[in-house]
């Protein structure tokens, strides 16, 4: 971008809005589609004028982002532009070499389920993430209340209390990195805003402008990506179809088709950074189908795994979410999946603040809830990080005969360790905020389990799923915020009631073929769902309904007290 053009840019901004979105990542853009449906108006800053398709980063996508998607309107477009659809596979596999032996199976790995999963009416789709950005994008551009400026960056925010964003060009640099521009760079603008919010990654500068450091580690080894295009590979693979084959031999790690044509990635982990200069040699001696293996590669990317956490979530009206709060390691899928229920969590709270429905308590629930998912999150794949392929190998796996077999055995019974990174479905769905200041008393849920999903419409926890009698989920048939699911008949609720929380409750009363499955699976009559389908009360007299609404809704206004 030349100087003419950067102040073009800059002279076309609004000099003040609602909320400040720095990053257009999926955090980012699906935070600006949220709050859209919710009728506030946000200007959303990214310096990358195109999505880089070559570095694939995340390719899960989970069955509750998937869900989140689908409120949005987004989940069949997702599919749709993904390379690989559920027929492709439903597994991953351990194996020797994608010529070699296999050593594990996981079945159905990421909520990936061809006729449906029991607990979702979404199921987990394989996408790379710049499918899912370019689908975002999309959506965002095509939205009135969203405005996305590209090609510019958020470099500081002047004070926690006063959110006011400096912007400037992004400088000339290859798509995809993240470089950060100078806070002095010229031209700059500055736009003021009712909330700042930094989705902009982990170099964040709306993070380093709050002088918030990350706390953390990192892996003792890294590791290296490689997206290649081979025209031969999938004919030389042996190995029934995976989504991941993961690669336990004299190069370890990761390998997968990007799409049905010729193009494929690779994470070789814990490799020596010498081995790293011949990344097309690196490609076949992991893939071990013959060293005269057509190698054609498109991209590289060295990196280690991080497991850092913000010592906060933000100051005053200045927020951090995804990247910029946490960095965690990829194994498990749980990264990108995690910054988007940052997204989702904050975006009906700023609304409702701005909205003037909720008093401004309301917004420190927002890190309250989300840091200790975070941390567990980061627990769980930091666990995932210590049982890479490379810890598995021996020599012998290869071997024909009793002293391979053996080994295979034995290295089969191993990797059951890895069923808490393909088969987490506890930490998926099963998240909760047990603690938070916005449930009212309830005697609890499940004991939190990172594989096993127990449904619980405990306050804190997911409305657990249902299909209605008419056809749709029960998520489908929620309001955009508040939402009072009744499975016994109520005419109306009292009318003392504030008239900011009866403005965002809808009543939904279930139909009398769907109220017993419902009681048997939320164990009361009346439930108050959030507007992130988090149960926020539920009891079996409506009159406690909307003391709990306000309750959630933080209102510390004199008239409704």
């Amino acid at each position: 971008m030349n100087a003419r053009s950067a102040s073009a840019a800059l002279d076309a901004l609004p000099r003040e809005v609602p909320v400040l979105i720095a990053g257009a990542g999926p955090s980012g853009l699906m935070m600006a589609l949220d709050l859209a449906r919710r009728g506030i108006r946000s200007l959303v800053i990214e310096p990358r004028a195109e999505v880089y398709p070559y570095r694939p980063r995340a390719k899960t996508t989970n069955a509750r982002t998937m869900t989140l998607l689908r409120g949005l309107g987004l989940a069949d477009a997702l599919r749709a532009a993904a390379p690989l659809d559920v027929d492709y596979s439903e597994d991953v596999a351990f194996c020797t070499g994608l010529d070699g032996y296999e050593l594990r199976r996981f079945r159905h790995a990421f909520q990936l389920y061809r006729e449906g999963f029991a607990h979702s009416p979404e199921i987990g789709q394989q996408v790379p993430q710049p499918t899912v950005e370019r689908v975002l994008r999309e959506a965002a551009d095509a939205e009135p209340l969203v405005t996305v400026a590209y090609g510019l960056r958020v470099v500081s925010v002047r004070t926690p209390h006063e959110p006011v964003a400096l912007i400037a060009p992004a400088l000339d640099e290859e798509p995809g990195t993240a470089v950060i521009s100078l806070a002095d760079r010229e031209p700059s603008a500055t736009v003021s805003a009712g909330a700042v919010v930094g989705a902009d990654g982990g170099s964040s500068a709306v993070r380093k402008s709050l002088g918030i450091r990350l706390s953390g580690t990192s892996a003792p080894r890294p590791n290296f990506n490689v997206v290649f295009r081979s025209r031969a590979l999938a004919e030389r693979t042996s190995i029934p179809t995976a989504v991941q084959y993961w690669v336990v031999g004299e190069v370890s790690g990761m390998i997968g088709q990007l799409d049905r044509d010729d193009l494929w990635w690779v994470i070789a982990q814990g490799v020596d950074p010498d081995e790293c200069d011949d990344p097309a040699g690196l490609v076949r001696r992991l893939a071990g189908v013959g060293d005269d293996l057509d190698v054609d590669v498109v991209a590289t990317d060295p990196w280690t795994a991080k497991m850092l956490l913000a010592d906060s979530y933000g100051a005053g009206r200045v927020f951090l979410v995804g990247d910029a709060a946490h960095l965690n390691p990829p194994f498990g899928g749980h990264g990108f999946n995690t910054c988007v229920l940052d997204a989702l969590n904050l975006s009906w709270k700023l609304a409702a603040v701005l909205d003037g429905a909720a008093g401004p308590e309301l917004l420190a629930t927002y890190e309250a809830e989300r840091r200790p998912a975070a941390r567990r999150m980061i627990d769980v794949a930091s666990h995932n990080t210590k049982h890479l392929a490379y810890t598995f190998s021996d020599p012998a796996l290869a071997e024909p005969g009793p002293d391979g077999d053996a080994a295979r055995a034995t290295a089969h019974d191993r990797l059951a360790v890895k069923a808490a990174e393909f088969h987490a479905e506890g930490l998926v769905l099963g998240y909760s905020y047990p603690d938070s200041a916005l449930n009212a008393p309830d005697d609890g849920g499940p004991e939190p389990d990172a594989i096993t999903y127990t449904p619980s419409a405990a306050p804190g926890h997911l409305l657990p799923h249902l299909w209605l009698s008419d056809g749709r989920a029960v998520y489908d048939a929620l309001g955009p915020e508040f939402t009072l699911v009744a499975l016994a008949d109520v005419e109306r609720l009292p009318e003392e009631a504030p008239d900011a929380a009866a403005e965002r409750l809808q009543v939904l009363v279930l139909s009398e073929a769907d109220r017993a499955r419902a009681r048997s699976l939320w164990g009361a009559d009346f439930v108050l769902v959030r507007p992130d389908q988090m149960v926020a009360w539920r009891g079996d007299d409506p009159n406690q309904a909307l003391p709990a609404l306000k309750r959630a809704l933080a209102i510390r206004k004199k008239e409704s007290v």
